[in-house]
C-alpha cells in the first residue's frame, strides 16, 4: 500500500488514540507488523506548541518511517499553520481529525463536529493540503448522528480538496464508542471515491479484518482498542490475510517480555513520575484475562517507582510460568472489547 511516495509494509493501520498512541506504543505496533501508526491528536492552537504535552506528542525520535501526525481544529488557517509546524518537526504525513467524538473537542467545533458544516470541511482540507508538500489524509465518522450521515459527501469534498487517503470509523458522533460499528456506510463511501479507504471500528480478530475488507471493499483496516495490551494483533492479522491460517496466541512468557520492554520505553519516554502513571493502564491491558490479574492490578496502582513496578510485573508473570493461559487471555479480551 502506498501514500504519496511512502510504500507501506501492509494495509494495517494503528488508530490515533488520545493518551495511547504515543511514540513507545507506535513503535511497538510497527514492530509487530503495523504498516502505519498515526500519532495522538495534536491541537492546532499555536499557543500549545510550546507545552510539554505537545512537544512529547511531536517527538518522533527513532520512529520507523513514515511518520503520520494527526491535527485537530476548526480554523482553516490555524490548521494550515499546525500542518506546517508538524512537517517542520518531522511529520511525513498529516492526518486531519474529523472523527473525535469527545465533548471538549466537539464543543470547540472541531473533531466530528465539523461534519455538520460541509463548506468548512472543504475550506480546512484545502488549506491544509495547500500548506504542506507531504500527503494529507482524513479520519472521520459516518456522520453527526444516524439521521445525518454524510460520509459520501465528505468523501467527495476530500477528493476534490486533494486528500490522498480516507479512514472511516463506522459510527456516528452520537454513537461515541457504544453499540456496534456498521460497515454499510464505509462500503458506500468506497463505491463513490477513487481514494484509498481504511475501515475502522470493532475489528478485534484476524477474521474480523478479513470480513470487513471483503464486505466493504476497503483498501485496509485500522485497529484501535483491540491493540491495547495486544500489539501482536497486527502480526496475527497480517499472517491470516496472507495465508488464511491463524497464528497461536502468544505464550504468557512472550507477553511478559513484551510488557517489560514496553515499560522500560515508557519510563524512559515520560520520566519516572509520569512514566509510572502512564504505564499502569498498559499493565492493566496486558494482564487482563490472566489468573489473579484483578488483585495484581489493584496492587500495581499503589506502586510509585519504576523499580517497584518492574519487580511486581516480574513476580506476577513468574508465578504464571509454565501455565497455559494464552487462549483464555485472548477470549476474555475479545469479550470485553465486543461488549
Amino acid at each position: 500500500m502506498q501514500i504519496g511516495t511512502h510504500v507501506l509494509r501492509n494495509n494495517l493501520f494503528v488508530a490515533p488514540m488520545a493518551g495511547v498512541t504515543d511514540r513507545p506504543f507506535r513503535q511497538l505496533c510497527k514492530q509487530f507488523g503495523a504498516g502505519l501508526a498515526v500519532s495522538e491528536m495534536v491541537a492546532s492552537n499555536s499557543l500549545l506548541y510550546g507545552s510539554e504535552k505537545t512537544r512529547r506528542r511531536a517527538n518522533h525520535d527513532g520512529e520507523v518511517d513514515p511518520i503520520s501526525v494527526q491535527i485537530a481544529g476548526a480554523d482553516p488557517q490555524m490548521m494550515a499553520d499546525a500542518a506546517r509546524y508538524n512537517v517542520g518537526e518531522g511529520a511525513q504525513i498529516i492526518d486531519i481529525n474529523m472523527g473525535c467524538p469527545a465533548k471538549k473537542v466537539c464543543n470547540a467545533q472541531a473533531g466530528s463536529a465539523l461534519l455538520r458544516d460541509e463548506p468548512l470541511v472543504g475550506r480546512i482540507l484545502e488549506a491544509v493540503v495547500r500548506a504542506v508538500n507531504v500527503p494529507v489524509t482524513l479520519k472521520f465518522r459516518t456522520g453527526w448522528d444516524k439521521q445525518n450521515k454524510n460520509a459520501q459527501t465528505v468523501a467527495r469534498i476530500a477528493a476534490e480538496s486533494g486528500i490522498q487517503l480516507l479512514s472511516i470509523h463506522g459510527r456516528t458522533r452520537a454513537c461515541g464508542y457504544t453499540g456496534h460499528a456498521e460497515y454499510d456506510t464505509i462500503r458506500d463511501v468506497k463505491a463513490v471515491t477513487r481514494l484509498p479507504v481504511i475501515a475502522n471500528g470493532d475489528i478485534l480478530t484476524p477474521e474480523d479484518a478479513r470480513y470487513v475488507l471483503d464486505y466493504t471493499g476497503a483498501d485496509g483496516v485500522m485497529i484501535g482498542r483491540a491493540a491495547q495490551g495486544r500489539p501482536w494483533i497486527f502480526r496475527e492479522i497480517e499472517h491470516f490475510l496472507a495465508t488464511g491460517d491463524k497464528l497461536p496466541p502468544p505464550l504468557v512468557t512472550e507477553i511478559h517480555a513484551v510488557l517489560i520492554a514496553h515499560l522500560h520505553d515508557l519510563h524512559s519516554f515520560y520520566g519516572v513520575e509520569r512514566g509510572v502513571k502512564v504505564a499502569r493502564k498498559h499493565i492493566s491491558w496486558y494482564t487482563k484475562g490472566l489468573a489473579g490479574s484483578a488483585s495484581f492490578r489493584h496492587h500495581m496502582n499503589t506502586l510509585a517507582t519504576c523499580k517497584e513496578q518492574l519487580a511486581a510485573v516480574d513476580r506476577f508473570f513468574n508465578e504464571l510460568a509454565g501455565s497455559d493461559q494464552r487462549l483464555r487471555y485472548v477470549e476474555e479480551m475479545q469479550m470485553e472489547l465486543a461488549a
